[in-house]
């Protein structure tokens, strides 16, 4: 199976909008797949953190609600923003909820999970998996919901755009 573009696809905002991930070619992503309601939920204010330091160096940081792991995500996408921004201050773009496993599983993640399996094959096995995608869109490296946010620092300094 052919490698897809990682900037080919598209994603929906959390208010319906549209969002071209060709947008940000020769950026670096990080793209989780998050919750408001997991023990991992108060990384929110990590990616925050990571957002407003390295943005202007080319980092974009997406969040992806998702509740296929223990309904920990029952919001509207509307309940979701203002959640996150109440209680975290997320400036960070945050999409609709999507599925990241499974026949629904939203076609970027299907392509995440192929370029970064692991021993235990390639499904998203919990709230806050991150993606670090290259600018160049080819290389993506996959970290576990227990490695936090401040702890990708030096990955995300080595990925960032030259």
């Amino acid at each position: 199976m052919p490698n897809h573009a990682i900037h080919d696809f598209e994603l929906r905002r959390n208010d319906g909008g549209n969002f071209p991930l060709s947008a940000f070619k020769g950026k670096t992503l990080l793209i989780v797949n998050t919750a408001s309601k997991c023990g991992f939920t108060p990384q929110y204010k990590g990616l925050e953190a990571l957002h407003r330091d390295y943005k202007d160096r080319g980092l974009v940081v997406i969040g992806l609600p998702c509740d296929q792991f223990a309904h920990q995500e029952p919001g509207s996408d509307a309940e979701i923003a203002a959640f996150c921004e109440l209680n975290y201050g997320v400036s960070f773009p945050l999409m609709a909820k999507i599925e990241v496993n499974g026949p629904g599983a939203h076609p970027l993640f299907v392509e995440l999970r192929r370029r970064s399996r692991g021993i235990l094959g390639d499904s998203v096995k919990w709230n806050f998996t991150k993606f670090l995608v290259s600018a160049d869109g080819e290389k993506v490296r996959r970290f576990a919901p227990t490695f936090t946010p401040e702890q990708m620092r030096g990955a995300i300094e080595a990925a960032l755009p030259k």
